[in-house]
């Protein structure tokens, strides 16, 4: 069973920068495709950025340049940098991994507000 547990949500102004962490128990993490999804009450859970084994990257279209994935494979951390945060980007951050099956963690809540 793969554990993974995000850190680094927070309440920040509109602008702000937020670098989100998650720390994955796999033994083999580095086979793992991570990632970041994050939800709002009453929507789906939609994909936000994610990163496979052998670093190529998707983004979603709202990100837009603001936000960076990347892993650390050694330290089996998936990382997600987001600059110029928004209102609209207010939901809770849920980190992915996937290798057979899926697998989330809990989730941190990213709060933009004035």
């Amino acid at each position: 069973q793969v554990q993974l547990v995000e850190s680094g949500g927070g309440l920040v102004q509109p602008g702000e920068s937020l670098l989100l962490s998650c720390v994955a128990s796999a033994t083999m993490f580095h086979i793992y495709r991570v990632g970041w999804y994050r939800q709002t009450p009453g929507k789906q859970r939609e994909l936000v950025a994610n990163i496979n084994p052998s670093g190529i990257i998707t983004y979603a279209d709202f990100v837009k340049g603001r936000f960076t994935i990347s892993r650390d494979d050694a330290k089996k951390i998936v990382y997600l940098q987001m600059n110029s945060l928004q209102p609209e980007d207010t939901a809770v951050y849920y980190c992915h991994a996937y290798w057979v099956d899926d697998h989330w963690g809990q989730g941190t809540q990213v709060t933009v507000a004035s």
